[in-house]
């Protein structure tokens, strides 16, 4: 391993023994129960109503240390702690996204052939096919039916419950298959799961109708109601420590919960800020942030331009003057894989959240480019309170890249810059993380938070 700085490191406080260890028993509990953007918005919101947090009202006029959140279609959230100067110096912002990777159901999914019966799949987000195969998935989401009802489905977390799985090639067949590229050994559209078998005398359509006949009696869904349905497979097991030490932490949808949970966090601990402070949790990050959930729409503007112009301000005004931070994850160094990564600009595991000046692909593409004088904010920020951090990028300039909603934030002339924790196997059905890189990011969003702009 190359010889490297790390800023504070040396100068990290002293902390009560256990402390990131606690913090995240509870972020592993959050972890079990929002798999998916709309369980993370009901249990936040569940969560947040307790601790003081209100529905947002526009007619309201709010006061320093009022506790707002509001709601973007179930799926998008936003959580505001309101300032002893407001909006008048501008705001103190953390996006994070609360989508990940998975298997999306089609449409028209359900077929049987040979005495199975399958669910066809539409992958979403970037991931690598293979891996989604030979391992138990739970099936998301909700369904509207024709009368508008809207119905939750949850099968395969509880014990006793059925599971599901994308089958593979026994080896023994696979001859043929090894040396093709890797994307290419599961293609798309193999990515069918298994839900259900039958006796293949009684036919392909017996089978078939057997399951619209149970999915019919549990929860009243018809065939047609799939055109109405947002339903995905997820990995079906929990969050768990890895390592002997139990320093780490193993776990489906990391990226970017791992980030968005410190920032909740983080504002949750705030009293009465100098600014308003402000936490975003966006959808469809991992599909380009589109949608009237993603970044690129306009709720995040309208919830502050409403704020602004309850105290005379114009939207834009607000933009110029805040601090805004893109909280999420960047790769780990693997040493399983060091031919793809720089080793004096890559994030290691337990040294601290990563910050990065800009992202992107092939020359920086779609990248916000933070700037320097911001970046020295920042460290400064970081410096005063003794939190370690480490800066970077994701790996070697032409192994890659990728992109977060820094871009996102930049177009609106949000001063942003990247902080957050480095993952090993990202985007995979089991993503590793450091518990003292999570609980330092939570140190220092709210740091963040409580510096006066």
């Amino acid at each position: 391993m190359a010889d490297r700085l790390h800023g504070c490191g040396q100068m990290e406080k002293e902390k009560e023994p256990g402390d990131e260890f606690a913090f995240c028993e509870d972020y592993k509990r959050f972890l079990d129960c929002a798999k998916t953007e709309r369980e993370a918005v009901r249990a936040l919101i569940a969560e947040l109503e307790g601790d003081g947090f209100v529905p947002y009202d526009r007619s309201k006029i709010w006061r320093p240390g009022d506790r707002i959140y509001f709601n973007q279609r179930n799926k998008a959230l936003i959580l505001a702690v309101i300032g002893e100067r407001g909006l008048a110096k501008g705001a103190r912002l953390a996006a994070a996204h609360i989508d990940s990777p998975r298997l999306d159901v089609k449409p028209a999914p359900l077929y049987a052939q040979e005495g199975l019966a399958f669910f066809k799949t539409h992958y979403y987000g970037s991931l690598r096919k293979y891996q989604w195969a030979a391992i138990p998935l739970a099936l998301h989401g909700c369904v509207c039916l024709s009368d508008g009802e809207m119905v939750d489905i949850c099968i395969g977390e509880k014990k006793g419950e059925p599971q599901f799985t994308v089958s593979d090639l026994l080896p023994h067949l696979a001859s043929g298959f090894s040396p093709r590229p890797v994307d290419e050994i599961i293609t798309g559209e193999r990515l069918n799961v298994m839900i259900g078998s039958g006796n293949r005398e009684n036919g392909g359509e017996f089978l078939k109708d057997e399951v619209l006949r149970l999915l019919k009696e549990f929860y009243g869904i018809e065939e047609q109601d799939f055109w109405s349905a947002e339903l995905c497979f997820v990995p079906a097991f929990g969050s768990t420590d890895v390592g002997i030490d139990r320093s780490l932490i193993g776990a489906y949808g990391q990226d970017d919960t791992v980030c968005a949970y410190p920032a909740v966090q983080a504002l949750r601990g705030l009293k009465i800020p100098e600014n308003t402070c402000i936490v975003v949790l966006a959808d469809k990050e991992e599909t380009g942030n589109g949608s009237t959930t993603g970044m690129d729409s306009t709720y995040m503007d309208d919830f502050i331009e409403d704020l602004a112009e309850g105290e005379g301000l114009k939207l834009r005004h607000v933009y110029a003057m805040s601090r805004s931070l893109s909280v999420d994850v960047s790769s780990a160094y693997d040493p399983n894989y060091p031919e793809a990564f720089d080793p004096l600009n890559t994030a290691y595991l337990n040294k601290g959240p990563i910050l990065q000046k800009y992202s992107g692909l092939r020359g920086k593409s779609e990248t916000a480019d933070a700037c320097a004088e911001y970046l020295g904010e920042l460290r400064t920020i970081l410096k005063q309170e003794q939190i370690a951090y480490q800066i970077g990028e994701i790996g070697k300039v032409d192994c890659g890249g990728g992109k977060t909603i820094s871009r996102c934030l930049a177009v609106r002339n949000l001063q942003t810059a990247d902080l957050g924790v480095p993952v090993l196997s990202m985007h995979a059905p089991f993503e590793i993380t450091s518990k003292r890189d999570i609980y330092l990011l939570y140190r220092g969003i709210s740091a963040f938070f409580h510096t006066p702009i």
